[in-house]
């Protein structure tokens, strides 16, 4: 992974986009493993990737983010540039608009969860009712089994760190949901708290799409685990409409992703790896 830091980012900028050179460069404190963040101006947001596999997202978001966002219920990134690589870094990089907001924390009661699960419901329904032709597959556009070996080796890896007896039964479950039969829709694949921004309680923008494109709307259901608490998944589920069956394959989305991301992450990424815990308390209580 190439190194990531301010004086690079003003290197790119000044060598690529010189009308930009002398807006102020900071990073953002950000949890994610795909990019590295910062903030350019007052409007602006660099993003570096930080592998290979990243940034082929980059010309992904560039072609279909300017198709959903006037789609689409609140602010995603817009993309305003797209950086080349150099001899200082080897991939194509992007500068977006920047978006007002913070993320939600796992669990923060200090807002009414009803009026943010009416948001995050708004935004998947109009994200799926947008026409598909040509659109990519979703990172996460495999069917839920396809994960069945992977997610049973890394649940028996954390035994003892979680309830694995619980964890294996929920999974059980969630593989016996009938797979979905209809037409792929277009899905964020990621509705994380790191992927959403939030003010006064309400939803005010969804970023990082590297993970769009379409698949099973199940997989977005993972919203109602990663980002809402007990009291509000409820209303969550009857806005999406979703049915017993895609219901559970949302459940059995958010564990898989939970217990990978902590077996991934709990030494390494404190962030991602509370989000994994808190979703997987929500999970197994249930």
């Amino acid at each position: 992974m190439p190194p990531h830091s301010a004086t690079l980012v003003r290197t790119l900028i000044a060598a690529q986009f010189p009308q930009w050179a002398d807006l102020p460069v900071e990073a953002v404190d950000a949890s994610g493993t795909a990019n590295a963040v910062y903030r350019l101006g007052d409007d602006k947001v660099v993003r570096l990737p930080r592998t290979a596999s990243s940034a082929a997202d980059v010309a992904t978001e560039h072609r279909w983010l300017p198709r959903l966002a006037p789609q689409l219920p609140v602010p995603v990134p817009t993309p305003l540039a797209q950086g080349d690589p150099t001899e200082d870094f080897p991939w194509p990089w992007s500068v977006c608009t920047w978006l007002e907001g913070r993320n939600p924390l796992p669990g923060d009661g200090s807002w009414a969860p009803e009026l943010f699960a009416a948001d995050l419901a708004e935004f998947v329904l109009a994200l799926r009712r947008i026409e598909v032709t040509g659109a990519p597959p979703a990172y996460r556009g495999e069917p839920l089994a396809s994960r069945d070996g992977t997610t049973r080796r890394v649940i028996a890896d954390l035994d003892g760190v979680i309830d694995a007896r619980a964890a294996t039964a929920a999974w059980d479950k969630a593989l016996t949901a009938p797979a979905r039969t209809g037409t792929p829709v277009w899905v964020h694949g990621d509705l994380q708290p790191g992927n959403v921004l939030v003010a006064e309680g309400r939803l005010t923008g969804v970023i990082d799409f590297a993970c769009m494109g379409l698949a099973d709307p199940a997989v977005d259901l993972i919203a109602a685990w990663y980002l809402l608490p007990a009291g509000a998944r409820e209303a969550f589920r009857t806005t999406v409409e979703a049915d017993d069956a895609s219901w559970e394959r949302g459940r059995g989305w958010a564990l898989s992703i939970a217990v990978m991301e902590l077996a991934a992450y709990r030494e390494s990424n404190p962030v991602m790896a509370r989000n994994a815990w808190w979703v997987l308390e929500g999970l197994l209580a249930a």
